[in-house]
């Protein structure tokens, strides 16, 4: 019997072309003779909207775009609830990016409805989302990893000439500022001076209240993907090497002006060890599902965890899935492992006790 997925995508957040880029991807990777497929657009507005189901990959963004010209129902949440209790779903498959999706607030909206879903947790979502927690975190994991610093909006507002200050004492330039709550490098800034720090967190405030600011570094960006629960699999290594300053938005999703090199070339023993940095840090954030791991290797093959990814990119230029095809995991496959260990981890919280009986 096929199982009914439904693939939630769009979203209140300024990732929210990134997300229907992944869903168009993912509707060409799915098997439609063992899955019916079920889509559920979330619009800029945070309006849910239920479409008819799926006989075949979307062709176009605009098709998994529901607008009240094509859809006269009633376009709010309650609409995917009475679906939901109509026919219920066997697995909800996110495919939000950042904030309102990936950051843990549908894991837990999903969690009270009790239906399984792809992916990390609440825990491991806010976690991965929130680049001070995630770093937090690492700490604890003995993870190496850049100095930094962050602040919130009203302490920055407060104290501009103090923060500057610090930074320069205690990073130096060149400097990355970034919200401390989304991804795709939406964002980020690259600062090499007083002024362009400045500049740049007045830019990232934009997108979030929390700042990170970050030591620069010259190295390597390479790339692991994480797939399971417990005992997950990692693939072999890919490495970036953006054509432009630095990986910003564009180069990761308009302009192709970036080389995915896969498999990175690597000493055998700083593989391993990124192996074992990226099982450590799904682990820290709480992992399940899937993160993609992105790590700092200097010329001296010293190692630096940049961040994980607890939603990355489906599209056809992501370096998720595009990692798993070279470690002999097909797209297909891929969605189904996906889909197979939601239901796992699903099962595994339905053996827990709720009361003291």
């Amino acid at each position: 019997m096929k199982k009914r997925i439904g693939l939630l995508y769009g979203g209140k957040s300024a990732e929210h072309e990134v997300s229907l880029s992944t869903a168009k991807a993912v509707t060409q990777a799915m098997d439609f003779n063992e899955f019916d497929v079920f889509p559920i657009f979330i619009t800029l507005k945070g309006e849910w909207r239920v479409g008819p189901q799926l006989t075949e990959p979307a062709q176009t963004i605009e098709q998994l775009q529901f607008t009240t010209a094509t859809d006269q129902s009633e376009n709010n949440i309650t609409q995917f609830i009475a679906k939901h209790m109509e026919s219920p779903f066997d697995v909800i498959f996110p495919l939000l990016h950042g904030t309102n999706g990936e950051d843990g607030t549908v894991q837990g909206f999903l969690e009270v409805l009790n239906i399984p879903y792809v992916g990390n947790g609440v825990l491991g979502s806010a976690a991965g989302m929130d680049k001070v927690v995630m770093k937090q975190l690492f700490e604890m994991a003995n993870l190496p990893q850049l100095p930094y610093e962050y602040f919130i909006r009203s302490e920055w507002e407060r104290e501009k000439e103090a923060w500057i200050k610090r930074c320069e004492q205690s990073l130096g330039y060149p400097m990355f500022v970034k919200p401390a709550n989304l991804g795709s490098s939406v964002g980020i800034s690259k600062a090499t001076n007083a002024a362009e720090l400045e500049k740049a967190v007045q830019f990232a405030l934009q997108y979030d209240r929390k700042i990170v600011i970050e030591q620069g570094v010259t190295a390597r960006e390479i790339e692991l993907a994480v797939l399971g629960n417990d005992t997950p699999n990692v693939s072999i290594a890919g490495e970036i090497k953006p054509m432009t300053e630095f990986y910003d938005y564009d180069s990761k999703y308009k302009d192709g002006s970036t080389a995915l090199i896969i498999p990175a070339p690597l000493q055998d023993d700083v593989y391993t060890d990124l192996v074992d940095m990226a099982k450590r840090a799904f682990k820290a954030i709480d992992g399940a599902g899937l993160v993609r791991a992105d790590f700092f290797v200097t010329e001296n093959n010293e190692i630096f965890i940049n961040e994980v990814n607890t939603m990355p990119g489906f599209t056809p230029v992501s370096m998720y899935p595009l990692l798993w095809q070279h470690t002999d995991v097909t797209y297909p496959q891929l969605i189904k492992e996906l889909i197979d260990f939601a239901l796992e981890r699903y099962t595994e919280k339905q053996q827990l006790q709720y009361n003291r009986d």
